[in-house]
């Protein structure tokens, strides 16, 4: 099945820059629909904030309720897209939608140590195939601004391919994999 992916506007974008919202889209998207009883277990919060901050994600199209799941009241919730994106720069002159991008890169940034740190702390229990498959990487090159674009565009559609494999023959041994993108100039270090 192909990935859907929403580019956020500036209501949506100020709506999941908040840390309890950017956490339930989050476990939504990797472990799938849930009512707001066992995503507040799951995050260690109440369920009343959980389904308040589900309903304002709901609001913005963010997450919708999954049809067809549940008895009686219970409510299940998904989210709505598989990936969301945002530039910052589409938001220029919207200083509280500039501010939400800022904080969602920042909050992206904190969840990819988090899980890295997490593998660390979990890759000595892990199978010799997972060690040696797993790694971190590091690169510098010297690029242009549409060089970049291409090589990001690139590895994009690499990782596409093995998305759909992983979907339609997936190894033995399959799980899920977190892989994170940063491309980024480097700052002027002085």
């Amino acid at each position: 099945m192909e990935p859907t992916q929403v580019h956020l506007d500036a209501k949506q974008i100020r709506v999941l820059a908040h840390p309890l919202r950017a956490r339930l889209l989050g476990r939504l998207r990797m472990d799938g629909p849930a009512t707001a009883t066992r995503l507040a277990a799951a995050l260690g919060t109440n369920t009343g904030a959980t389904s308040y901050h589900l309903r304002q994600l709901a609001d913005v199209g963010l997450v919708a309720e999954q049809e067809g799941a549940g008895r009686g009241r219970e409510r299940w919730w998904r989210a709505a897209h598989d990936y969301s994106s945002w530039q910052r720069d589409a938001f220029a002159g919207d200083p509280d939608a500039t501010a939400a991008a800022d904080w969602l890169d920042s909050y992206a940034l904190r969840r990819f140590v988090e899980e890295t740190e997490r593998w660390r702390r979990a890759r000595p229990d892990a199978s010799p195939a997972w060690r040696a498959a797993a790694g971190f990487s590091d690169y510098f090159v010297n690029l242009g601004t549409e060089q970049l674009g291409a090589l990001t565009a690139e590895l994009g559609t690499v990782i596409e391919r093995y998305r759909v494999l992983g979907e339609t023959e997936p190894g033995p041994d399959a799980r899920q994999v977190l892989l994170y993108l940063y491309a980024v100039p480097r700052a002027d270090p002085s």
